[in-house]
């Protein structure tokens, strides 16, 4: 017995984040994430492969918005976990990195994810919003939520973050 299948397939585009790489060492976080929330520098890729936006920047916060669809499916039919904890650990990041002076960056040092509901193509938009709850020059502690078009919260994350100079 042969099965049909119904092929579905996307395209993902993206610019080339040289420009904004090169800017990076020059400007404080928030005015970095800033303009890149504002069009001026392109986005990070991984946000073209995961549907995610910048929607809000403020010192020591940000807010994603993502929209899940079926090519982020598991084999059970719901977003896998992965794209969830990516939106996490992006927003994590990125309110960490509006804390940092210029020639500064940042990396994930550790995260962990509660997953509460499961989420499918239907509970987008997602909306991520991440905190810091405790800066620091060496060590950033983040906080983070995700949650669905009805208002649930599907998951929430904590995480640290290594802080680092940017090489020229």
């Amino acid at each position: 017995m042969s099965r049909q299948s119904h092929t579905r397939e996307a395209t993902v585009t993206w610019n080339d984040p040289s420009e904004g790489l090169a800017l990076l060492p020059t400007l404080d976080g928030i005015d970095y994430l800033r303009k890149m929330a504002a069009g001026e520098i392109p986005g990070a890729p991984i946000g073209s492969h995961m549907g995610m936006e910048i929607a809000e920047v403020g010192v020591g916060s940000v807010t994603f918005h993502c929209r899940p669809d079926e090519s982020h499916y598991n084999p059970i039919g719901m977003v896998h976990g992965g794209l969830v904890c990516t939106l996490l650990d992006s927003v994590l990041g990125c309110a960490a990195h509006t804390t940092l002076p210029k020639g500064t960056g940042h990396t994930s040092i550790e995260i962990k994810v509660n997953y509460l509901r499961p989420v499918t193509a239907g509970s987008g938009p997602l909306v991520a919003t991440g905190r810091v709850v405790k800066p620091g020059r060496r060590v950033i502690f983040s906080e983070g939520e995700v949650v669905d078009n009805k208002g649930k919260t599907v998951a929430t994350a904590s995480g640290s973050l290594l802080v680092f100079p940017l090489e020229a």
